[in-house]
């Protein structure tokens, strides 16, 4: 027989609190790497005399764009934090995809990590010690108080942490509390 608590948590729906990617710092070199190859490829293309260079230069100049550009970007698509009233999910790879979940049922020790670029950009890593040797981390979040706050609500039961709107469900990066 099940404890009347489980009964209630299988029969109230879950909540999704917050929905994070990392912070889109980690975009800048290939956002530069993308214009300094449009640059330059067009600049050669007019150098260049015979039509087998041109054709190798764009050759060259897309598998750049795919390797150094579009990687990264489907990288960073591709992760992705869900925080709810019951578990924290992080999702990422790209050919590859790979979920973790971590109940909130227990107390954990919830941390944030903050280097100096990243106080620059407003983002932290947030770590959740599990009790094991490894800890679940949330790497490079926009607003690490912020998680870190709605975690400790989440892990203590507190009734204070609102869901979000079903129109506010879609963004990229939503914060728990704002919008």
């Amino acid at each position: 027989m099940r404890p009347p608590e489980t009964e209630q948590r299988q029969a109230t729906p879950e909540r999704v609190v917050a929905r994070l990617r990392r912070h889109g710092r980690r975009l800048i070199l290939p956002a530069i790497v993308l214009i300094g190859v449009a640059g330059g490829a067009a600049y050669a293309s007019g150098i260049l005399l015979e039509d087998w260079q041109r054709w190798a230069l764009l050759g060259g100049s897309v598998l750049l764009v795919l390797l150094a550009c579009l990687l990264p970007f489907l990288s960073w698509l591709a992760g992705r934090v869900t925080i709810t009233d019951r578990r924290v999910i992080v999702t990422n790879g790209v050919f590859v995809r790979v979920r973790r979940e971590l109940p909130l049922r227990r107390g954990y020790d919830v941390t944030v990590r903050r280097t100096p670029g990243q106080r620059m950009f407003g983002s932290g890593d947030v770590r959740i010690d599990v009790g094991r040797d490894r800890p679940f981390v949330l790497k490079d979040l926009p607003g690490p108080e912020l998680a870190q706050q709605a975690l400790h609500e989440l892990i203590a039961g507190a009734p204070s942490v609102a869901p979000l709107q079903p129109a506010q469900t879609d963004a990229d990066t939503v914060m728990w509390g704002q919008r």
